[in-house]
């Protein structure tokens, strides 16, 4: 398994202290908690560190992954090789005549209270979505009735070359859970928001009312990727879940949530692997019963450990 600490050094000696980590433990920042080590573990303050990053790993052939908030991700227990970046450092927002500019580093609950905040309508749906706002854009999230192809106009991005490129409606190519963000492995820098003046006491409303369906819900006491299926047209994944008997099944400290059957949860400790074989275990079992194949909406990556056996 080729590790890249060695050739990444010439970069690291370029970017400022504190903005990479050699063999960071990956579990630390995933919804999951779980994940081996990151080889560098990259957070730059700019988009030009961010720039110089994508050129140097183009040049020298290293891998990059980029990771937000693990929150709709599984990463493997052998870890990242190369360069995984986060740009957590990247979160700031502003808000300017209806428009909401926001850096793909910020959390996307907390873009949804600044339009609250500004009296704006249509960021209500991501008030409980534990992602990035680069996230959201990479996945077109959604939750009740709203989702992120609504309200997007425009998003800069880094290509793999390391070039910038501003993105605009006809690019994004959202569908289900998919975009261009996703196919052409761009990584977003920030993006524009088109949002709609509202009645503040409607739009707080709206927001508790979402947050509490929420808590009551979703079973938020444990770590977890979140919803880990897509829907199948004209079904809920939860509900073939359920009767299929598989709340409460576990593997490992990985089990199938008693609260709500879309979720898996870490109870005790959960590897990758215990995840990713109920996640198996589900899907083999819905698909005999229903005739059914659930296709994850969970993200998987990284490594399995060294001398595992993998499918």
């Amino acid at each position: 398994m080729k590790r890249y600490n060695k050739v990444c050094q010439p970069l690291i000696k370029t970017l400022p202290n504190g903005t990479v980590y050699e063999n960071e433990p990956i579990y630390k920042h995933t919804y999951t908690q779980m994940g081996g080590l990151a080889d560098l573990f990259i957070t730059p303050f700019s988009y030009e560190e961010t720039q110089t990053v994508l050129k140097f790993a183009k040049e020298h052939q290293v891998p990059v992954t980029l990771l937000g908030k693990g929150s709709n991700v599984i990463v493997k227990d052998g870890g990242i090789r190369g360069i995984t970046l986060s740009l957590k450092n990247l979160d700031s927002i502003e808000i300017h005549d209806g428009k909401m500019m926001a850096q793909t580093g910020a959390t996307i609950i907390q873009a949804s209270r600044d339009a609250r905040d500004a009296s704006l309508t249509g960021l209500e749906f991501a008030c409980g979505i534990p992602g990035t706002v680069g996230g959201a854009f990479f996945m077109n999230a959604g939750a009740y009735g709203g989702q992120i192809a609504d309200v997007l106009e425009s998003v800069l991005v880094l290509t793999e070359e390391g070039e910038f490129l501003t993105l605009k409606k006809d690019d994004f190519d959202f569908q289900y859970r998919k975009s261009v963000f996703s196919k052409k492995r761009y990584i977003a820098l920030e993006g524009t928001m088109d949002l709609e003046m509202g009645d503040p006491a409607q739009i707080k409303l709206k927001m508790d009312e979402l947050t509490i369906a929420r808590e009551t819900k979703q079973p938020l006491e444990y770590p977890s990727c979140g919803s880990v299926f897509k829907r199948p047209p004209g079904m809920f994944a939860g509900k073939l879940i359920q009767e299929s008997g598989l709340q409460g099944t576990r593997i490992g400290g990985a089990e199938v949530s008693k609260k709500h059957a879309g979720f898996i949860v870490n109870v005790d400790g959960s590897t990758a692997s215990d995840y990713m074989s109920l996640v198996k275990h589900v899907q083999k079992t819905v698909h005999e019963k229903f005739d059914v194949m659930l296709e994850t909406e969970v993200i998987t990556i990284g490594d399995d450990l060294e001398g595992s056996v993998s499918e």
